[in-house]
């Protein structure tokens, strides 16, 4: 069921939450390299870290990215799974997105982030290395670490970028929060449903559809540690 969410809970501003989410997630290895201040940091910086290096960079900014769980990937592939083969069967011609991809959101040397999932329909900004440019679809899993990232720096950077459509799914609180920036004010809320809800894809007109039930059994199991 839609509900609707009359305005945006995080009051920090972008700057604010880019200086303090950096400061708790970035890596040691990171803030050496190199011998810059965070904000400093270039796509050539990103691409000299060691492999086993997984960062984003977002304004200049380096944030860790951890090795993600059982639950979160299960939920990105089931995501996945669901888009790609709704695209399949229908011949369509955008293209469905799997991380990790590069994605260099603002075709600057300051930003290269890696979405979970995401739907591009403009082939011309696809590299041999990744994406070059905003994809029209977003989704990110949100996880304790990265929830201030996700729900505010990377929710301000791809409205910005051109994304026309963002999900956050929080599978610990059982709701997927959308945003659709091309048909939104800026201070208005997204939509809300639950992880029972099959959900439209609005860049599909509805059309495509998600069916979040599918993970409500992963997220309501009691894991061992």
């Amino acid at each position: 069921m839609e509900m609707e969410f009359s305005n945006d809970k995080i009051a920090k501003t972008y700057e604010e939450a880019l200086k303090e989410v950096s400061a708790q997630m970035v890596s040691e290895a990171a803030q050496k390299y190199g011998k810059k201040d965070q904000g400093e940091y270039t796509i050539e910086d990103y691409y000299a870290l060691p492999d086993d290096q997984r960062v984003e960079l977002i304004d200049g900014f380096f944030f860790d990215m951890e090795a993600p769980g059982f639950l979160h990937q299960q939920a990105v592939g089931e995501i996945y799974r669901q888009i790609a083969n709704y695209i399949k069967d229908h011949g369509g011609s955008c293209l469905p997105l799997l991380a990790p991809v590069d994605v260099r959101l603002d075709c600057d040397n300051r930003t290269m982030v890696q979405p979970d999932v995401g739907i591009l329909c403009d082939r011309d900004k696809v590299k041999r290395w990744g994406i070059y440019g905003a994809p029209d679809f977003l989704i990110e899993v949100l996880s304790p670490s990265t929830r201030m990232k996700d729900m505010l720096i990377k929710k301000t950077k791809y409205r910005d970028a051109g994304v026309r459509e963002y999900w956050m799914v929080d599978l610990h609180k059982r709701k997927v929060l959308i945003y659709v920036f091309e048909s939104m004010n800026e201070k208005e809320g997204p939509a809300i449903y639950g992880l029972e809800d099959r959900i439209p894809v609005r860049i599909y007109d509805g059309d495509l559809t998600v069916d979040m039930s599918v993970m409500l059994p992963w997220a309501e199991a009691e894991y061992p540690e």
